[in-house]
């Protein structure tokens, strides 16, 4: 199952990845696939063809992990 993330790079915009695990502490690139911005179109710097990109950690300042489609089924707290 791919794990979606937001990689937030120094000096670009956003982009969305998807990744099968996690990155390690250990890892010194991370690897994602079919790259997009958040709104879904194509990276600008990015050929349209590619649909891996390899990012060395000193390019990214922080990454958000997007919540799975089984994550979004829980329910919150319900009120009346």
């Amino acid at each position: 199952m791919a794990i979606s993330l937001i990689l937030h790079i120094a000096g670009e915009d956003s982009i969305v990845v998807e990744v099968e695990e996690l990155p390690k502490p250990t890892d010194q690139i991370l690897i994602g696939n079919n790259p997009r911005y958040r709104d879904g179109k194509e990276v600008r710097n990015i050929q349209p063809e590619v649909n891996t990109v390899i990012y060395p950690w000193w390019r990214i300042n922080f990454i958000e992990v997007l919540p799975s489609e089984q994550e979004e089924e829980v329910f919150g707290f319900y009120r009346e």
